[in-house]
């Protein structure tokens, strides 16, 4: 390549093959990448779409930089076919022909009509301004093509993506809110009467609105991927269709329990009207219990005790009525609160019967402790101790009237121990004993020891 030219040194003919070999191997994948952008189902969608936002004004620079593409390839294509035939002219190239090709080859032969229509909306080669006609060389020529091919594809494969991902899912999830919807308004959960009715409401708009906006703007739903360079890099962006998705699980959920509710509210019902049942019966024996408390025990107080509350009978004539009704959303809560007041009120009866008869149990208690005593001094031979004897009739005569002084008795039947300890020769028992302290179980010696107190 000793030979000069006003593009540098003259190639020879092997470079020139190889040169023409290279380009037209470019050519043909350039080709092929065309006709795969020009068939694309994206770029289909784009051109019979009415776009909006973001998508409308890439789309329009986009179909800028496709027809310049096509320029720039039939400009190329010229280019190279008219290198070949001056190669071709001779089986072994003149000077002149070599210059030329070199020229051509590269050289800024390549003139590309500006056209106002065609690129008004394509981006420019490194931010250079748009002219009415560009010079550029082959290899230069390749380059713009693979920038606007790149920035094209980029384009039309993410909007693509979010039509394929997004409104079949969105149609999928709306498929389910109906079917959701049926459901909740055939047990009563509607809008205006139960809060998964006014949620089922939003999100139907919010789906309605989001498919919309996802089908005149998807790119205004994607998310470009950091750092990546290749067409088509990014994904979906799902947030609202996500959180739609789980507030409808939570919908249906709610109308889950709703269900639940329909299915055993018979049998949840009449376990309420026994748990209250109960309830009322024990308050019932708590009364007839302090009766008789007032009766037969004296000096003592005895607790009051109340009514079963009506307002529990209500609220469960309620709950039926809703039942019969079939008003499943307001009988659910409904029932979660009787529960817990029902078990609630069933464990305060028990605590007022437990109350106003711990006197009787005291009695019974101190009754027992008497009997207990007698027995033990019994097996022992003093049954007949006039000491014990005059003790046990008294703390006896105590115990077996009515009304019972339980003060009283409690200190008869501990002065009856206080004997019985002192004959058995075991420890002496406390002066104030405690109502149901147990009795102690000392070994009894043979001999007794005095007459006691």
């Amino acid at each position: 390549m000793g030979v000069t030219g006003p593009t540098g040194p003259v190639m020879d003919r092997d470079e020139v093959d190889r040169a023409l070999a290279r380009l037209g191997a470019e050519h043909e994948a350039i080709e092929t990448s065309l006709l795969a952008l020009q068939d694309h189902a994206g770029r289909r969608l784009l051109e019979g779409a009415e776009l909006t936002g973001v998508t409308q004004e890439r789309w329009t620079a986009t179909e800028a930089s496709i027809t310049l593409l096509w320029t720039y390839f039939d400009a190329y294509t010229d280019a190279l076919r008219s290198a070949r035939d001056i190669r071709s002219r001779r089986r072994w190239s003149s000077r002149e022909d070599l210059v030329e090709l070199t020229e051509l080859l590269n050289g800024d032969s390549v003139t590309v009509a500006g056209s106002a229509t065609a690129t008004a909306n394509a981006p420019t080669l490194h931010g250079s301004p748009t002219k009415l006609s560009e010079r550029y060389s082959l290899t230069t020529l390749v380059d713009r093509m693979n920038e606007l091919y790149a920035t094209s594809l980029d384009m039309v494969v993410a909007a693509d993506a979010v039509w394929s991902a997004l409104p079949a899912r969105i149609d999928l999830l709306a498929a389910e809110l109906q079917r959701t919807r049926r459901l909740a308004h055939s047990v009563g959960v509607r809008p205006g009467e139960h809060p998964a009715g006014d949620d089922l409401e939003r999100i139907t708009r919010i789906l309605t609105k989001l498919r919309e906006q996802v089908v005149s703007d998807p790119l205004a739903f994607w998310v470009a991927a950091e750092g990546s360079s290749a067409p088509g890099g990014g994904r979906p962006d799902t947030t609202v269709y996500d959180r739609e998705a789980r507030a409808l699980d939570d919908v249906r959920r709610e109308i889950d329990a709703v269900l639940t509710v329909r299915q055993d509210a018979e049998k949840r019902i009449v376990k309420l009207r026994d748990l209250l049942s109960r309830a009322d019966r024990t308050l019932a024996e708590a009364r007839t219990a302090r009766g008789e408390v007032l009766a037969k025990i004296a000096a003592t107080e005895v607790p009051v005790v109340s009514g079963p509350p009506t307002v529990l009978q209500e609220q469960l004539a309620a709950a039926a009525e809703y039942r019969r009704q079939a008003q499943w959303h307001r009988l659910s809560p409904l029932l979660e609160s009787l529960e817990q007041k029902a078990e609630d009120e069933l464990l305060r009866a028990r605590e007022s019967l437990t109350a106003v008869t711990a006197p009787l149990a005291v009695r019974a208690e101190l009754r027992g402790r008497l009997d207990a005593y007698k027995a033990k001094v019994a097996r022992h031979g003093l049954a007949e101790d006039s000491l014990l004897v005059e003790r046990y009739e008294k703390a006896r005569r105590m115990l077996w009237s009515a009304p019972c002084d339980l003060r009283a008795a409690e200190q008869a039947v501990l002065r009856y121990q206080h004997a019985a300890a002192e004959l058995l020769g075991g420890p002496r028992v406390p002066g104030q004993g405690v109502p149901g302290q147990g009795v102690p179980g000392q070994g009894v010696p043979e001999d007794r020891r005095g007459p006691g107190a």
